[in-house]
């Protein structure tokens, strides 16, 4: 997992984001939602996820749309891609501007 330091703020999820991990990027996105306008959450490198994945990210959404911050979720990985769709979850819900997943074009 890491985060750079820009004005829109990239925060890459690790390998595992499920719930082992969890609560490291739980902390990781709540110290950057109270200190940036804009955050881009890159999951192209997600090769395990759970619900506790869709259900942070979700929350994510919401916090970013409450407190008019911008959410982008970016090049989302196809293992996390379906573990939103089981979870019943649109990628509207996700964010601002949810990607689509890797390896789909438009």
């Amino acid at each position: 997992m890491d985060i750079d330091s820009d004005p829109l703020r990239l925060l890459r999820l690790p390998a595992d984001f499920s719930i082992a991990g969890i609560r490291d990027i739980h902390d990781l996105i709540c110290s950057t939602l109270g200190s940036q306008d804009a955050l881009e959450i890159d999951c192209s490198g997600v090769e395990k996820a759970d619900v506790t994945a869709v259900q942070l990210l979700l929350s994510t959404a919401k916090t970013a749309q409450q407190q008019g911050f911008r959410l982008n979720l970016t090049a989302i990985s196809p293992v996390l891609q379906a573990t939103i769709e089981r979870a019943g979850v649109s990628s509207e819900s996700m964010g601002d501007e949810a990607a689509e997943p890797q390896g789909e074009a438009s």
